[in-house]
């Protein structure tokens, strides 16, 4: 059996929360070392918000209706700068993704694009600068490189996943140069950057779930 877009989505959306609402404590205690420690009650905060609170009132008319609501509920949950990139993130999605009820492996990249450019735009941030999008980009970048070589989106996930893991490796000397953790200059060298982390430990996630689901 098939499962629809709006499912697969759906789907995306569940797995994200699980981490984000299991590692609350971890990804506070990672961003407390450079930051304000909140990233992790933050990001908790808005999934929980989307998919407890809200969950069953989100608008599924299609998967850019569904996403644009995902965005307002996290946003309005959300303050600060995690609400603001988060959110961003999933209403350029949805944006992109328009009134279309299925998504093809294109559209869903386009999305992903779209989404990126609007949290650099938000964050006022890009690669190099130490934040999660230095792992969710190259992520990106290693998911594309396999679907378009023939691979399937499990290979593209588990590619993106390993991805992501070693670039958190590959920042954590870097000096941060923007958030909070930039405040603190050198000191913010051989520490983890938390949303990168978080970025890695949602694409390992899903890469493990995903083989067992119906896909598109």
């Amino acid at each position: 059996m098939t499962q629809s877009s709006l499912e697969t989505i759906e789907f995306i959306i569940r797995t994200m929360s699980e981490v984000a609402l299991a590692n609350r404590a971890y990804f506070c205690e990672l961003d407390g070392v450079v930051g304000d420690g909140d990233f992790g009650n933050s990001l908790a905060t808005g999934f929980e918000t989307v998919t407890v609170t809200k969950w069953d009132d989100l608008n599924r008319t299609n998967p850019g209706s569904f996403l644009k609501d995902v965005a307002q509920a996290f946003m309005g949950s959300v303050g600060g700068v995690t609400g603001s990139i988060w959110g961003t993130a999933f209403l350029r999605a949805g944006i992109k993704a328009g009134d279309k009820e299925e998504l093809t492996v294109d559209d869903a990249l386009e999305m992903v694009r779209f989404a990126i450019e609007g949290m650099k735009k938000r964050g006022k941030a890009n690669l190099g600068d130490k934040t999660l999008l230095d792992a969710f980009v190259p992520a990106t970048d290693a998911f594309e490189e396999v679907v378009r070589n023939g691979g399937s989106p499990l290979d593209g996930l588990k590619s993106a996943a390993q991805v992501a893991r070693q670039q958190t490796e590959v920042i954590k000397p870097w000096i941060a140069k923007c958030g909070r953790a930039s405040y603190t200059g050198e000191r913010s060298c051989n520490t983890y950057d938390a949303g990168s982390i978080a970025v890695a430990m949602m694409a390992e996630k899903l890469a493990d779930v995903w083989e067992a689901q119906p896909q598109v």
